[in-house]
């Protein structure tokens, strides 16, 4: 069999392309769709759910180089003639259907891709590529985006293929003409094709389709962040002595071997500082958070749940200490509540004083297991029993 193609036949080259294709196509769908459904309540579902995502994605990561090679191969070669030129309305929908076909095997697997790249955590890419891409920030917004927009492609794929399909068996079935045999393997007797391919006409049906489908994804709020399944409990302004411009308080997390870091949106401070002290005591601190403003990568939603942070049955935490000044600098010592469970911590932080206004960095280490957080994950392979907080902020004396 000739490896190109002809004015009536394809070639083995492309036959190859097109069946690989359709394998993984119709593996990925089902693939995604199993992976998505299964549990992840202990230490063994959770790694077997992250197996299975890897699987899709590093497959999906393949799809996207199978298409390019595949386009760029459709490229350099002539085309096949059509069957049926005379009708004009059914090749139109074929060839919009090819351009489907085309554009969202590239935008399906990138966007997945993006996805991957833009946010933290759970299941890795196989492919030695790097778990990021070139001028792809980590990004909560991005990550929503193209979550949304992955679910929209994949849908007019799947519609696509499914036309693909119908057409293949009308024309084997009920026409019974060589559309579908061309594509198998030999060369099956074809007539004089005279019918000319249309570029124009059916790219701009397609580009419709992915518009309406868009505009779809838009009405059903498809591109918005659906990370936390809990509402954020509203913090009451506090009263302190120093109060806070701006700060982040974050944590990391070791999930299946790789860190993962979030941060809460909401928490409050009261803090009573005196900076005259230089030995002993010199002031307290009074920190609420709300849990559920927490955003952890792609397994936030997971980090609500009723075996972590329960964030229904407990909105806020807290961490309550005393500031103590020494030689080496300043230590937080303190108790830090989560889940009704009440640890004693010592948050070691430095500080600098200027002209009313402080500049705060600190950082300690928890241990999960103190909160019961994550008692169905045992082991560490699936979720490290260490968690690392760290926290900075800008505050300003009142006056």
């Amino acid at each position: 069999m000739p490896l190109s193609n002809t004015a009536r036949h394809y070639g083995a080259v492309t036959k190859m392309f097109h069946w690989l294709t359709a394998l993984l196509i119709l593996t990925l769908i089902p693939l995604g769709i199993f992976a998505n459904d299964l549990p992840y309540d202990t230490s063994e579902e959770l790694a077997r759910k992250a197996w299975y995502f890897s699987l899709h994605k590093t497959l999906g990561v393949t799809v996207f180089f199978v298409a390019l090679a595949r386009i760029a191969w459709a490229l350099s070669q002539p085309k096949p003639g059509l069957l049926h030129p005379d009708r004009k309305l059914e090749s139109l929908a074929a060839e919009t259907v090819h351009w489907l076909l085309y554009g969202s095997l590239l935008l399906v697997p990138l966007t997945g891709w993006i996805h991957h790249a833009a946010t933290e955590g759970f299941a890795p890419i196989w492919w030695p590529l790097g778990q990021n891409l070139p001028l792809m920030p980590e990004s909560e917004r991005l990550a929503a985006v193209t979550a949304g927009l992955h679910i929209v492609f994949e849908r007019v794929l799947a519609f696509s293929v499914l036309l693909h399909i119908a057409g293949a068996l009308k024309h084997h079935f009920i026409d019974r003409d060589s559309t579908l045999r061309r594509m198998l393997p030999g060369r099956p007797a074809v007539p004089d094709l005279q019918g000319t391919h249309h570029i124009a006409m059916p790219l701009i049906a397609a580009v419709v389709i992915w518009a309406g489908a868009l505009g779809t994804g838009s009405v059903l709020g498809l591109y918005e962040k659906h990370g936390a399944t809990v509402q954020a409990a509203a913090l009451e302004d506090v009263q302190s002595d120093w109060a806070v411009q701006d700060g982040t308080l974050s944590i990391t997390v070791t999930q299946l071997g790789s860190e993962v870091t979030g941060s809460f949106a909401d928490w409050t401070a009261a803090i009573s500082f005196d900076e005259t002290v230089t030995q002993g005591p010199a002031g307290s601190v009074d920190v609420t958070i709300s849990i559920g403003s927490l955003t952890l990568g792609s397994v936030t939603s997971q980090a609500m749940g009723a075996d972590f942070f329960d964030a229904e049955s407990f909105p806020t935490a807290s961490f309550t200490a005393d500031i103590i000044a020494g030689p080496e600098g300043y230590l937080a010592d303190g108790t830090v509540t989560i889940r009704d469970n009440a640890v004693p911590v010592q948050l070691p932080f430095t500080l600098d004083i200027t002209d009313g206004t402080a500049v705060m960095q600190g950082s300690t280490t928890l241990d999960r297991r103190d909160y019961n957080i994550g008692d169905g994950q045992k082991d560490e392979s699936s979720l490290g029993f260490s968690v690392g907080v760290t926290v900075s902020l800008t505050a300003r004396e009142a006056t």
